[in-house]
């Protein structure tokens, strides 16, 4: 199973403002972290935002933030409402022309390998999969001063 490119960046989109709750975060400054172009992410914030992950502010100052906290966004929903098809084999679309439908067994063992992905997803919110908060502030770190060593002087 492979998601496609807009699912990854959808979770990506979601991770990095979840990252940074106190203030809304603009497409160009997400296209930048992730070397995304912005035209796709602008469709994808475009949809998250229809389907109520986010919320956007337009005009100057503003930007998006995530509508609900981290641990409400299932990663389950979140996948089924941006993937497009979960068909893993032609077969399991209906209308196919393939040779063996009906009789296949393959199909049964493809549909549960889909449904153990999505119930893994289903299991998880965007809170488990968050890195730990940025902290855009510049952070000053004491670093522990080192000991000053002194050669001794030979005698000239």
């Amino acid at each position: 199973m492979r998601l496609t490119a807009m699912t990854d960046y959808a979770l990506r989109l979601l991770m990095y403002i979840g990252q940074r709750p106190d203030r809304l975060c603009t497409i160009a400054e997400v296209a930048t972290a992730h070397g995304l172009s912005e035209a796709h992410l602008m469709k994808i914030t475009h949809q998250l935002g229809l389907a109520g992950w986010i919320t956007t502010v337009r005009g100057k100052g503003g930007g998006m933030r995530l509508a609900l906290a981290p641990e409400a966004i299932n990663l389950g929903a979140l996948v089924r409402s941006v993937e497009p098809d979960f068909q893993l084999v032609e077969c399991l679309s209906s209308g196919t022309g393939c040779q063996l439908t009906g009789r296949c067994r393959l199909t049964g063992v493809f549909s549960e390998a889909l449904s153990a992905f999505m119930q893994s997803l289903d299991c998880r919110t965007l809170a488990d999969v968050l890195p730990p908060p940025v902290h855009e502030a510049a952070q000053v770190v004491a670093l522990p001063r080192r000991a000053a060593t002194r050669r001794a002087r030979s005698p000239a």
